[in-house]
């Protein structure tokens, strides 16, 4: 009956830490971007069009692949996420001149 206590503990650790974790970052975030607004989207992990490349990381992290292309007049990259296979991604987020311009989800 006494690892019923223990698991008990575990799991209520786990969601204080969750707890915290998630309010560190709400308060990390109103620091940088002063916009209740914008941080509910952030800390909702969506992205839009002409949103920085700062904003695309603070809401879904690191990518984890960037492809980089330097024309003439921009630079253009790719935001690998989710990755399902060898070279394969379940989201990419492409960006030209450090904003947001289009995504491919699948």
């Amino acid at each position: 009956m006494a690892w019923y206590y223990w698991i008990i503990l575990i799991v209520i650790a786990i969601f204080i830490i969750a707890y915290y974790s998630d309010k560190i970052k709400r308060e990390r975030l109103m620091k940088k971007y002063k916009d209740p607004e914008l941080v509910e989207k952030l800390m909702q992990g969506l992205f839009w069009i002409g949103q920085t490349k700062r904003e695309l990381t603070d809401s879904l992290g690191k990518p984890l692949d960037i492809n980089e292309q330097v024309l003439k007049t921009k630079t253009k990259e790719i935001w690998k996420y989710n990755k399902t296979g060898n070279n394969r991604y379940a989201l990419k987020i492409t960006l030209e001149n450090s904003e947001v311009v289009g995504w491919d989800k699948k």
